[in-house]
């Protein structure tokens, strides 16, 4: 508990220090007369759907600038030096007159919100000033407020949309039952980006040899519970390596992890990754049974070199970003809560996922994958066929834009 709330307190400062000033910093800095594409994400995953999007629109219009902007601390300060935006910063608070200050600031040609961002005050700004205004890779769900009978002003939202790009039928179903038809679907643009991670990715070299010497799963975007049940069954699983990400890379929370695996050899990935290979750190990485990955970046990378993941986040808020696994044609298990993510549904049914609830699940799950090549090769291709066949979002969403 005390680890979320030095996690939650952390955030919270990084929030309220961040907007401190940041009109006039904004200001100072947005000063253009050519045109502006302003993509908004709320954390990293939206930043990783709305990321095919601004590179393949930096590619069409090499001479605009692009703006983008976090509502989350987490997504801001990993992607605040993103190399392809002319300007990163948070989003000012939904008010009107900050949403009327920032849009006389930055004058955009162009809006695109990814996924779930709806704020009032900007959208109706937006859509006063005629600057046409699109969500890309939406996802509805018959629990939103938008579908209730009390979503009077969030629907109201919607219509302020130049037009919306969801991710599936059902979606787009939903959004008709309530008069909103400037909708097309066109899949999620977060499969064009995990599918760039196949290609673009190359060899870790220290991960690649920590892999080698037995069979290896990975364990991503932990949290104390996931990392709890993992620990619990390792002793259950002989001959074989684990690479575990947390999603929280503090020293306290790192040092908590290591001594749930006491009894066995573990490395840190900040001792050994800046450190020449030779024979005595090629000895103790294939020697050490666990891997513990202490910094940010690099977990998309590390999947390929898991026999299969388990993706943290299930016991608590929702599942992480299972995609970055199936990519690599690697199966996946995940906690019980996952169902508002599509993919996660879909693989399931389909055969490449499995969800575990209980200890005693996810032991004989791990089992099953570590021991049986065929199977893992299976479901493992199960994954990869469901990314290929979901590509081309990106495409369709920047066509609609251009039709509009």
């Amino acid at each position: 508990m005390s680890c979320i709330l030095g996690l939650f307190n952390r955030k919270a400062s990084l929030f309220y220090r961040g907007r401190k000033g940041l009109l006039e910093l904004i200001r100072s800095q947005v000063n253009t007369n050519d045109p502006v594409f302003w993509v908004h994400c709320s954390s990293v995953g939206e930043f990783e759907q709305g990321r095919p999007l601004i590179e393949s629109y930096r590619e069409l219009y090499p001479s605009h600038k692009v703006l983008l902007t976090f509502f989350s601390p987490s997504g801001y300060e990993l992607r605040k030096n993103y190399p392809l935006a002319d300007w990163v910063f948070y989003l000012p608070m939904d008010s009107r007159s900050n949403a009327i200050e920032f849009l006389d600031i930055v004058k955009p040609s162009l809006a695109v919100f990814i996924k779930y961002e709806f704020w009032f005050n900007y959208l109706d700004q937006l859509h006063k000033r005629g600057i046409p205004t699109y969500v890309a890779s939406a996802i509805f769900l018959p629990r939103q407020r938008f579908f209730r009978w009390y979503g009077g002003l969030f629907r109201k939202m919607l219509g302020n949309f130049t037009h919306i790009f969801v991710q599936d039928e059902a979606s787009a179903a939903l959004l008709h039952t309530i008069g909103i038809d400037n909708v097309s679907v066109s899949g999620d643009t977060r499969f064009d980006r995990v599918n760039q991670i196949t290609i673009a990715n190359g060899d870790v070299e220290h991960i690649r040899i920590f892999s080698q010497s037995a069979p290896c799963w990975v364990a991503g975007s932990t949290w104390p519970i996931d990392e709890e049940m993992i620990a619990a069954i390792f002793h259950n699983l002989p001959d074989n390596k684990l690479i575990i990400a947390p999603h929280e890379v503090s020293q306290k929370h790192i040092a908590r992890i290591c001594t749930y695996f006491s009894d066995y050899k573990v490395i840190k990935y900040s001792q050994i990754k800046d450190v020449k290979i030779d024979g005595r750190i090629e000895s103790r990485l294939r020697e050490a049974r666990v891997l513990v990955i202490d910094s940010i970046g690099i977990l998309s990378k590390v999947y390929k070199y898991g026999s299969f993941a388990y993706v943290g986040g299930g016991f608590g808020a929702g599942i992480h970003n299972i995609l970055e696994v199936a990519t690599y044609g690697k199966p996946v298990i995940f906690g019980p809560k996952y169902h508002k993510f599509k993919e996660a549904v879909d693989l399931i049914a389909l055969g490449g996922a499995k969800k575990v609830s209980k200890i005693k699940e996810l032991n004989t799950y791990a089992k099953n994958f570590l021991s049986n090549e065929e199977l893992r090769a299976r479901s493992g291709a199960i994954c990869r066929e469901y990314i290929e066949k979901n590509t081309g979002a990106t495409e369709r969403v920047l066509k609609g834009i251009a039709q509009k």
